[in-house]
């Protein structure tokens, strides 16, 4: 094992994740994307780390109206963010939308905490959750913008149907799968039309919307440690 290797071992152990993760690789208009099981996608020849639905936000949100939420959860989704910008070393994060779950909360340090140390170029497409005022995500060097469209490429949080291939999140997609035994399993998925990948929801306690797909469709399930190819 190579200096660089033992490095990120090492740093993984550290974000308390996974060296032995399995992701997937797939190509759309000649551009290379990394599916990766903590839901986020690499888009090599942009080098931009693509993720959707991370909810900020949301256990401080919870725990306001009287939800008991498991502590360490928002730290868990920082933890596997610090992680991949680690592993793919992107020039851009794009946050597809829905990056913070409501107004300002006590978590919102914890973020402006994250942002201002990650020297990285951010930007978040907005989307339905995005009420937090654009001048508090600017003083965190995030940029806003309603849409990109780049390269034959459309990035949007809502699922659009354009001349351009899509990229999005909104739905937290899911998949149901059945046993041998009857048993079910749901999952969150990536899911690919001919026209259009969806990411799953990047943040945890945000829940999934079964889809089902048509012979034309492509589903990768997530696990925690793997992608793996459901219908192709």
């Amino acid at each position: 094992m190579c200096h660089q290797q033992m490095h990120l071992v090492s740093l993984y152990h550290f974000f308390g994740l996974k060296e032995s993760i399995v992701s997937k690789q797939i190509t759309v208009l000649n551009n290379t994307f990394t599916l990766h099981p903590h839901g986020a996608a690499f888009w090599k020849e942009q080098q931009m780390l693509l993720l959707a639905d991370a909810h900020f936000g949301k256990t401080a949100h919870f725990r306001k109206h009287g939800i008991a939420v498991p502590n360490g959860v928002a730290e868990t989704d920082y933890a596997k963010l610090k992680g991949l910008v680690v592993f793919f070393q992107p020039k851009t994060i794009c946050f597809l939308g829905d990056l913070f779950h409501s107004y300002l909360n006590s978590e919102w340090i914890l973020f402006e905490e994250w942002a201002q140390q990650t020297s990285t170029e951010k930007i978040l497409i907005k989307g339905n959750h995005d009420i937090i005022p654009e001048h508090k995500l600017e003083v965190a060097g995030i940029m806003v913008f309603d849409k990109i469209e780049t390269n034959g490429f459309m990035l949007t949080h809502h699922p659009t149907e354009a001349a351009y291939f899509n990229i999005c999140g909104h739905v937290h997609p899911g998949i149901k799968l059945k046993g041998e035994g009857k048993q079910y399993l749901k999952l969150p998925c990536f899911f690919k039309s001919e026209k259009q990948l969806i990411l799953p929801a990047f943040g945890d306690l945000t829940g999934t919307y079964t889809l089902i797909p048509t012979k034309k469709d492509t589903v990768f399930a997530v696990t925690p440690e793997e992608v793996i190819l459901i219908q192709h």
